[in-house]
């Protein structure tokens, strides 16, 4: 089993036209700058604008075709790192306002699906977390998150349903948790709200922020002046303290043709020994698929990368009559220390709200912040602000965690600059490869292309000087830190980086 050599893209928005958004060409200014164009910045555009205020949104890609058009498009009130966890760690009235915050976020997502006529697949879908007999991890994780989820006020069934696609020996099924396409409806949403009082602005990086009244967004073509700023990009741009508590991670995903039918719509979380794979049942006009996520691996670690990617595809192979793979992608995700995302205003700031830590339950989460966020920046009182909090202090809960990131930030710096390729020459290195070499006493990350054009950018990351490492699935340079990524002339695709990689000085 080979690893693929290219990301093939996710099955997301090929049934709708996709609406377009001009670049900012000019100086503006507005109540509110949101960076960042998927489900958070346009969710929270959407309530700002509704509710008088004049907002810019500026994306520096195209609307949800980051985080969010990387998703698999599951809604559910659970956590992928479980309840029970969140009970340890916070206590039981914690776990209720995260279900109770997860599920307004929900609803507010089929409101917005009614209110629009979002053609976006929305659908009510039971959520199922199992084990099997083959790879049985214990009924105690399942009994404990049953416990933790009614006490947490959600409906609960033990049952296994009559159509159930595998052999299980414990299960628990939530219902009324659902389903869609999430590139369409964030997209969608985007072009019902844009008007001259909500502008959103695609293809429009930003390359610095300044904290002040009012603040300053610089970008290629403009400048925007801004009462309020919200980096709704996944992991907040620059140097924040939130990061130094959070591990960056990214998981696969395939999107698989079966010989047979489908198992019915739901959310499917296999829980084994080794990791959880999720899985739902898609249709389209290009076909049914079915689409399994795999088990994270560190942003950087290419070992970890191969690893995670054919055990994927021998999971999915060993339980599914596939008759072929389809699409291969991966999304990243922030683990926060202490399981809670961090929402609002970070330590030092004064206008500009943060929205990150999500893991693996960005779709929902990232609604929920939006609406936290969108009423603090309207002085309105939020009955989830404090839980989640970016200036919370949770120094048991989070310890573990914070010193685990902490010794593997330092870990990579030492082992990147002591251990520098040295002795790679650029005429060794084969078409699809990319390396790490020395030019002149310069450190280098060199790939050369399927046409044998030779890509040449700096190798140190500008966030805080960690070196990148070569992704060679995706074919991007990639930051084992704080998780930036980097295409192969060094443009930023995602993380906290600001800039991309310099060009070599020779």
């Amino acid at each position: 089993m080979k690893t693929p050599n290219k990301n093939l893209g996710t099955v997301w928005g090929r049934d709708s036209e996709q609406p377009v958004f001009n670049s900012l060409n000019g100086d503006l200014e507005a109540d509110v700058a949101i960076i960042g164009g998927g489900i958070t910045g346009i969710s929270a555009a959407y309530l700002l604008s509704k509710a008088g205020l004049q907002v810019i949104v500026l994306e520096a890609a195209e609307v949800g075709k980051g985080t969010t058009g990387f998703s698999t498009g599951n809604l559910y009130a659970p956590i992928d790192s479980r309840l029970f966890s969140l009970d340890e760690k916070h206590g039981g009235d914690a776990v209720k306002e995260v279900v109770a915050s997860r599920v307004a976020a929900i609803d507010f997502i089929e409101e917005r699906v009614d209110e629009f006529g979002i053609e976006c697949g929305f659908q009510r879908v039971p959520w199922h977390l199992f084990t099997t007999p083959v790879e049985d991890n214990g009924m105690g994780e399942i009994l404990k998150e049953h416990r933790a989820a009614l006490e947490a006020g959600l409906e609960v069934s033990t049952r296994v349903p009559a159509d159930f696609p595998l052999s299980v020996t414990d299960i628990i099924t939530i219902p009324g948790q659902a389903q869609f396409d999430p590139l369409v409806y964030t997209r969608e949403l985007a072009a019902n709200i844009s008007s001259r009082h909500c502008q959103i602005f695609e293809n429009t990086p930003v390359l610095d922020i300044s904290d002040k009244d009012p603040c300053v967004l610089l970008t290629h073509n403009g400048t925007v002046r801004a009462k309020k700023v919200i980096m709704a990009t996944h992991t907040p741009k620059g140097i924040y303290a939130v990061q130094a508590a959070m591990e960056s991670k990214r998981e696969f995903a395939l999107a698989v043709r079966l010989k047979v039918p489908l198992p019915p719509p739901a959310i499917y979380w296999h829980a084994t020994a080794g990791g959880q794979y999720s899985i739902r049942p898609y249709q389209s006009s290009e076909g049914d698929y079915l689409i399994v996520l795999g088990r994270s691996y560190t942003v950087g670690k290419n070992d970890q990368m191969k690893g995670s990617y054919q055990s994927l595809e021998k999971y999915i192979r060993s339980r599914f009559d596939v008759e072929r793979i389809d699409h291969i992608w991966a999304a990243q995700n922030y683990r926060p220390a202490d399981h809670l995302p961090y929402i609002g205003k970070s330590v030092g700031d004064n206008n500009i709200y943060i929205a990150t830590g999500f893991a693996a339950d960005g779709l929902v989460y990232g609604t929920t912040a939006a609406l936290i966020i969108s009423d603090l920046i309207q002085d309105k009182n939020n009955k989830w602000e404090q839980l989640y909090d970016p200036k919370r202090l949770t120094p048991v809960a989070s310890a573990k965690t914070v010193i685990k990131e902490n010794l593997h930030v330092g870990k990579e710096l030492l082992k990147d600059y002591i251990f520098y390729d040295r002795n790679t020459e650029l005429n060794q290195l084969k078409d699809g490869e990319g390396k790490l070499v020395t030019v002149d006493g310069e450190k280098v990350a060199a790939h050369r292309d399927g046409q044998g054009t030779l890509h040449l950018v700096s190798s140190i990351c500008p966030h805080m000087g960690c070196i990148v490492h070569w992704n060679e699935v995706e074919t991007s340079w990639d930051c084992p830190c704080h998780g930036s990524r980097f295409s192969i002339d060094g443009d930023v695709i995602e993380g906290p980086a600001y800039q991309g990689l310099a060009k070599p000085s020779k």
